[in-house]
């Protein structure tokens, strides 16, 4: 058993990390939600001619999504990458699914991204930065990846392991 749990360590990780950034974003909200919001409005503020009477409540929203979504796909990761810890794939496929599954983290920090770079650039730039796009093909890839490959062992008998059958 611990075998199986070591070869999916790198994924289980990541999916960790998304996790204590989901919580430390909740706590952050619950203990001092006016910082949030006074980083939003400062930085409205400062860039008015980027903005419309939307942009505080959207990019608030922002930093919502993106606590939501690190929690979610965080939560759905672990269980996906235990699965794949005592699915019939090869070994060097359990680490590489388990990997791009924990890449799914980066989907989220897209929307952290844009909760940043919106106040001081704008909402549509910060939808289209290079930063948020990379966040996104990274986690989505991920997620597409290691749950094509699970689905591939799974559902169709294929990658598995020799001993397994």
């Amino acid at each position: 058993m611990l075998e199986n749990i070591n070869i999916v360590k790198p994924g289980l990780a990541l999916a960790f990390l998304g996790l204590f950034f989901g919580i430390s974003m909740g706590i952050l909200f619950g203990v001092n939600e006016d910082v949030v919001k006074g980083y939003i409005d400062s930085g409205i503020e400062m860039h008015q001619e980027l903005h419309d009477n939307k942009s505080s409540s959207k990019i608030w929203r922002y930093a919502q999504r993106s606590h939501f979504h690190a929690l979610g796909i965080s939560a759905f990761s672990l269980v996906v990458i235990l699965l794949i810890g005592f699915s019939t794939l090869r070994g060097h496929y359990k680490k590489l699914s388990s990997l791009s599954i924990g890449l799914g983290i980066f989907y989220p920090l897209s929307w952290f991204s844009m909760f940043l770079l919106a106040p001081s650039l704008g909402r549509s730039e910060a939808h289209h930065h290079w930063l948020t796009t990379t966040f996104v093909y990274i986690g989505v890839g991920g997620l597409v990846c290691g749950l094509f490959l699970i689905t591939a062992n799974l559902f169709f008998g294929l990658l598995n392991d020799k001993n397994s059958q």
